[in-house]
């Protein structure tokens, strides 16, 4: 066995899991490590190799910032990432992190909706934190209108950001000189 990863969650989601053991199971099955969560509450991972266990803990700790499982587990493809934004770091006040996490949201969650269409990103708000699941280019175009938006930038300047990106890193991929 190799070394052994300890993780925190919220509680919230803590308690969501231990009503889901299957959930625990398929993440041990798929990153091929022994998962257990101890008497207090510290999420244990035991595996065979260091990166199995990354992995897992990587997909868990998604999970514990507010993605589905299915989402966090898209993780253990070598072409998908994480990335977290603390709101709370960058903005202090809760009033300021309230508002910016409804504008990230959108009326009825059409603007998250579109981030996600646009960028192919997965977002969660959740908590004080804005995290991300996708590609890095994905991921970064997701990020250029969540930014945006923290600047206190409207929706459509925002978009525009996202979409120029978007353009961009398909011309990239596509070898168009843009």
């Amino acid at each position: 066995m190799g070394s052994m990863q300890q993780l925190y969650i919220t509680s919230e989601r803590l308690k969501s899991l231990k009503k889901n053991p299957k959930e625990l199971e398929l993440v041990g099955r798929i990153c091929n490590c022994a998962i257990a969560i101890g008497d207090d509450d510290l999420i244990m991972i035991e595996g065979h190799d260091a990166y199995g266990e990354f992995t897992a803990k990587n997909v868990i700790f998604a999970y514990g910032r507010g993605f589905e499982m299915k989402i966090a587990l898209t993780l253990c493809h070598d072409d998908s990432y994480f990335e977290s934004i603390d709101l709370e770091q960058l903005l202090g006040n809760e009033r300021q992190i309230s508002r910016v996490k409804s504008r990230i949201i959108g009326e009825n969650g059409r603007a998250k909706t579109y981030m996600e269409t646009v960028s192919g990103a997965k977002i969660s708000v959740y908590g004080n934190t804005v995290s991300f699941i996708g590609s890095s280019l994905q991921i970064n175009e997701a990020q250029t209108a969540v930014n945006t938006l923290i600047e206190g930038g409207t929706h459509k300047l925002a978009y525009l950001k996202m979409e120029a990106a978007h353009r961009k890193n398909k011309a990239a991929q596509l070898n168009i000189p843009s």
